[in-house]
């Protein structure tokens, strides 16, 4: 037997509550109201993982705490290894050979790009394990939240809305957001975007767009101070992607609804300059779903099409 697999994991479940907690949050203040601990319970967990591994997972940015290149390989990895262990526990706990059925709607739209193929495997049940049968219910796009709350849904897939005991929630991925253009456009020969960049050129996105989720993304792309932009909106991802090649401006896409339109003639791909834009999921649930949510989550881990392997140009 290797070294390697007499080694132990120094990091235990709740290190990487910790850690995910701060990467969704962006500071200590708002990780400690997620994890219903003190601040100083949070800075204290950060230092310990910090100890174990030996290696700074934060710095600390104007905008908030801003994860290292050593935080960003853990929380990418994270999130699988404690859906592992809740897919484990619903195993072993699971008693009955029946599909267990799912009710699952999505805060944002961008999600049913893929979603429906994710799930629908599931139903001849996922790699050995108990078949799931997920129904979507995408009449409560608008307010998942309320509508799991309202017992209307057993699972929802969360960006921004917020859930209140006795409704359980963990970290499950992330999805970057990345901007297409014209190859002819001013901008096709930078490396990378800036807020200046984005600031001086239409913005073109879809109009299905919460506010929630609008906020989310001016502030985290702009900050405190968003300037004056100009938005071209869409009802339509045709229409998006199409407004960008004809070089209107600059397309606002998550990764999933980018990767069914890349490579493309004429479409190039840009990241911000500052790092790729994350935008953080979590799985929401009852906890007499908490079995199926956590198959659920296990299962869909690695079904999201991503473009971190295209070459911005």
């Amino acid at each position: 037997m290797t070294p390697a697999a007499d080694a132990k994991p120094k990091l235990c479940v709740r290190d990487l509550e910790v850690v995910l907690a701060l990467a969704r949050a962006g500071s200590t203040v708002k990780a400690a109201a997620t994890l219903h601990v003190t601040q100083s319970a949070v800075s204290r967990g950060l230092l310990l993982v910090e100890d174990k591994l030996g290696v700074r997972l934060f710095r600390r940015t104007a905008r908030g705490l801003s994860p290292t290149s050593a935080g960003q390989r853990l929380i990418a990895g994270a999130g699988p290894v404690l859906a592992a262990m809740s897919q484990l526990e619903a195993r072993v706990a699971a008693t009955s050979s029946e599909p267990i059925e799912v009710r699952l709607a999505c805060e944002c739209y961008t999600a049913y790009r893929w979603l429906p193929s994710a799930v629908a495997s599931l139903r001849q049940g996922w790699a050995g394990q108990q078949a799931i049968d997920v129904h979507l219910a995408p009449e409560h796009t608008a307010a998942p939240a309320l509508a799991l709350a309202a017992g209307q849904l057993d699972v929802a897939l969360l960006t921004n809305a917020s859930v209140r005991a006795p409704l359980l929630e963990r970290p499950l991925f992330s999805d970057e957001i990345v901007f297409l253009m014209s190859a002819a456009h001013p901008l096709a020969g930078k490396a990378a975007l800036t807020r200046r960049h984005l600031a001086s050129f239409p913005m073109i996105t879809s109009n299905q767009a919460s506010r929630a989720e609008n906020r989310w993304f001016l502030s985290s792309v702009f900050g405190a101070s968003v300037p004056r932009l100009e938005f071209l909106q869409f009802p339509l991802t045709e229409a998006i992607v199409d407004a960008a090649r004809a070089g209107m401006g600059i397309a606002v896409l998550s990764e999933w609804i980018a990767a069914g339109y890349l490579p493309s003639p004429g479409l190039v791909l840009k990241r911000l300059q500052r790092g790729p834009l994350q935008r953080p999921w979590r799985i929401a649930y009852r906890r007499d779903a908490a079995a199926g949510a956590s198959l659920l989550a296990l299962a869909l881990q690695g079904a999201a099409p991503r473009v971190q392997g295209a070459q911005a140009r």
